[in-house]
């Protein structure tokens, strides 16, 4: 089967008014929520209304738990709610990743809830739940297979105990989608997935952090001190499947990469839009007529960050045209996501420098990407780790012949 690249016309309009909110909506207020952290930004109520009343017409998908939903097998092209979700957030992050990270209700948790989730979940949580997603712990980072947070079924309830650091919006959303191990004993499978309330006995948010980047989005740690919840709040299988191992919750990343890496295609867009207008108005001539070593530096590093964004424009798109139509997308997920994360941090950084002062002061917003785009190379898995997930798929290896 071939694949689509063309943007689909159904798209086209709500994109253009995913566009057009973060202009006119996101970018005026930037600035002030990167230096307001921890406050909430009311104007995204508005924005959440938005991608609602866009959802409610069925004719485009954003990050929600809905966008997510497998569709029917199709013998054709197709480009669904996977492309719709990460052309939208592509869009929005152009406008500003951290209040991307902020909109209610299109957590990276609701993408999480998807792809486990069964269809009752799914009907029973509804459209309001506004997840976060709680893997990181003090003991580790992008080694997800190391959970040592715990839930142990008494009667109908699980009763979770453990810690959890570095959750986005772990403040604000309504629910947390929390790893959890059911017996450390029987290893990777044992690891599932649980929905849990914000606002519920035995969670407390301990604190929030200060950050580099993304300050308008809050990162919090949480701990879970006996928490109960009712046993259907695990999601998926109950199950522990030890021949399919940490596959089944490993789907999650197959979701979420995607996204990631279309936060990275946006703010990188972003820099290159903002040193595009800074070097004409300093009078660099940047040709497609003429080999980049027959122009000036500036407009040589140009052109090969334009080309780097759109080798990870078009990885981005082909995991999600995969999701789409049903084909296995874990090595092109995690290689997207790769490339845009590096990309984007690359393109950012350059644009700073390549501005001299004017890319350094807070009179563009060009150090503000730069700081926040290091974030999208780090969670959802470094870059190390999807470069060790390429190489696995590759070479037909699992996590313990290849570390």
């Amino acid at each position: 089967m071939a694949i689509n690249l063309e943007l689909p016309k159904k798209l086209e309009a709500v994109i253009d008014m995913a566009h057009n909110g973060a202009a006119e909506m996101l970018r005026p207020i930037s600035r002030k929520w990167d230096l307001r952290e921890h406050e909430y930004p009311v104007e995204l109520d508005t924005l959440a209304t938005l991608f609602e009343g866009i959802s409610g017409a069925n004719a485009i998908a954003f990050a929600g738990a809905e966008a997510f939903a497998a569709g029917e097998a199709r013998d054709v092209n197709h480009n669904g709610a996977n492309m719709s979700a990460v052309l939208n957030v592509m869009e929005v992050s152009w406008g500003d990743v951290a209040l991307m990270l902020s909109v209610p209700r299109q957590g990276l948790g609701n993408a999480a809830i998807s792809s486990v989730a069964t269809r009752e979940q799914l009907d029973k949580l509804g459209k309001d739940v506004w997840a976060a997603m709680a893997i990181t712990e003090p003991g580790f980072g992008s080694d997800s297979a190391a959970v040592t947070t715990t839930a142990k079924l008494d009667g109908d309830e699980y009763v979770i105990n453990g810690e959890k650091i570095y959750v986005t919006a772990g403040s604000r959303a309504t629910h947390i989608v929390v790893w959890a191990t059911l017996d450390k004993s029987m290893g990777r499978a044992a690891i599932k997935s649980f929905i849990v309330p914000r606002e519920h006995p035995g969670v407390t948010v301990e604190r929030l952090e200060d950050k580099l980047g993304i300050k308008a989005s809050d990162t919090a740690a949480i701990r879970f001190d006996n928490a109960r919840i009712p046993k259907e709040n695990l999601l998926g299988s109950p199950d522990v499947e030890v021949e399919k191992g940490f596959a089944g919750v490993m789907e999650t990343f197959d979701n979420t990469r995607p996204v990631v890496a279309a936060m990275a295609v946006g703010i990188a867009r972003a820099a290159l839009e903002e040193l595009r207008k800074i070097l004409t108005e300093a009078g660099v001539e940047i040709s497609y007529d003429k080999p980049s070593h027959a122009q000036s530096a500036p407009a040589a590093e140009f052109l090969r960050m334009e080309s780097d964004w759109e080798s990870a424009y078009l990885l981005m798109v082909r995991s999600a045209w995969q999701a789409d139509n049903n084909i296995p997308n874990s090595k092109e997920a995690s290689m997207g996501k790769a490339k845009a994360g590096r990309v984007a941090s690359d393109i950012t950084l350059k644009a700073v420098e390549l501005a001299g002062t004017v890319g350094y002061s807070e009179q563009t917003l060009l150090e503000k990407w730069a700081r926040d785009s290091k974030i999208l190379d780090i969670f959802e898995g470094t870059q190390q780790i999807q470069q060790l997930v390429v190489a696995r798929r590759l070479l037909g290896l699992s996590s313990s012949e290849l570390k």
